[in-house]
């Protein structure tokens, strides 16, 4: 998927604090949280999105550590859906 794409669906709907499905070409989907920390920008320009997993969500909520997310790459995404879960 594109920046713009991703970025469009992200700021929709005020999805910036809300759970998503991040759908990939080849693993399984994720679930979690985009992070909009001081690299976001960074990470923008190159397609890149840090991103707290559904299972890391209670600890990055208390604590806020960088180490509880991961870096994806938005090339590799499908498509985003919202998790209704």
């Amino acid at each position: 998927m594109t920046i713009e794409v991703i970025e469009k669906f992200i700021k929709d709907q005020n999805r910036k604090s809300t759970t998503v499905n991040i759908h990939f070409k080849e693993r399984s989907t994720v679930s979690g949280i985009f992070i909009y920390g001081k690299d976001y920008n960074e990470l923008k320009s190159k397609n890149l999105w840090r991103i707290v997993s559904k299972s890391n969500m209670d600890k990055w909520k208390e604590e806020q550590d960088i180490n509880l997310t991961r870096i994806f790459n938005g090339v590799s995404f499908t498509r985003l859906t919202e998790d209704n879960n």
